[in-house]
């Protein structure tokens, strides 16, 4: 009966955790999009002097840590609202499945983002924005499903590349003056070396304890009601696709 009762509870747990992460995922990404709204009016109110102080200055040594600092910056304001829609979807759902991991996924696009435009950009200029974050995100929520094998996953990677795809024509060289295909560039690496990086390994490469099929002492009985030893097929051991997406769709509320 105690077992009965846990396997009964156990998707409403799994059902719990998702919503509570995905709230977690909604706090964060908003709290960034304050964060930069906020860093803009300073730099609005200043002149733009924080741009010029901290925004990626490529070759220069002493500037090498400003990878950091430049997603948070803007040239003006029809920039930050160009990036923030984007932004917003993208970072939910590529946090929606662990706040950690997607901090882990953020520090590296903005290193790979940030020393592409370093190494590659010419050193006239600085620059700025959360776009090669957006390049990012996108890449892995494209790809995140393919590696973890989460059927709604992919399927939300499959209509974000869709959608999106024309926007990979300013992450290649040729792209309009003023947009850095380096940092968009740099970004989507990112995006996808991390989406191999951080995907789930454990459960599905080596299979959990409860997923393992338990067939000793296992028969079926003949007519007579003698057991013939054929090992019964335990139920539940390996999902259909179709079982697997209708169980992520529950798990999600849907």
């Amino acid at each position: 009966m105690a077992e009965r009762n846990m396997a009964e509870h156990e998707p409403r747990g799994t059902e719990a955790r998702m919503i509570a992460e995905a709230r977690r995922a909604f706090f964060v990404i908003f709290g960034f999009l304050c964060l930069i709204w906020v860093v803009q009016l300073g730099n609005w109110a200043d002149d733009e002097a924080l741009v010029r102080d901290y925004g990626i200055r490529p070759h220069d040594l002493l500037r090498l840590p400003d990878i950091f600092t430049a997603p948070l910056l803007h040239v003006s304001w029809e920039h930050l609202q160009s990036n923030s829609g984007p932004l917003f979807i993208f970072g939910f759902l590529a946090a929606y499945r662990g706040v950690k991991k997607f901090l882990l996924l953020t520090l590296l696009i903005t290193v790979t983002s940030g020393l592409a435009v370093w190494v590659i950009s010419s050193s006239d200029g600085v620059t700025v924005g959360a776009s090669g974050l957006v390049f990012g995100y996108l890449g892995y929520v494209v790809l995140r499903g393919l590696f973890d094998r989460h059927l709604i996953d992919a399927l939300i990677g499959v209509v974000m590349a869709a959608s999106f795809s024309y926007e990979l024509s300013v992450a290649v060289p040729g792209a309009p003056n003023g947009v850095s295909w380096q940092a968009h560039l740099g970004g989507l690496v990112g995006g996808v070396v991390g989406a191999w990086l951080l995907r789930e390994r454990a459960a599905r490469a080596t299979g959990e304890p409860s997923a393992r099929p338990n067939t000793a002492g296992a028969s079926t009985a003949g007519p007579d009601g003698a057991g013939r030893g054929t090992p019964a097929k335990p139920a539940g051991v390996e999902l259909s696709p179709r079982s697997e997406l209708l169980k992520e769709l529950d798990d999600l509320g849907l």
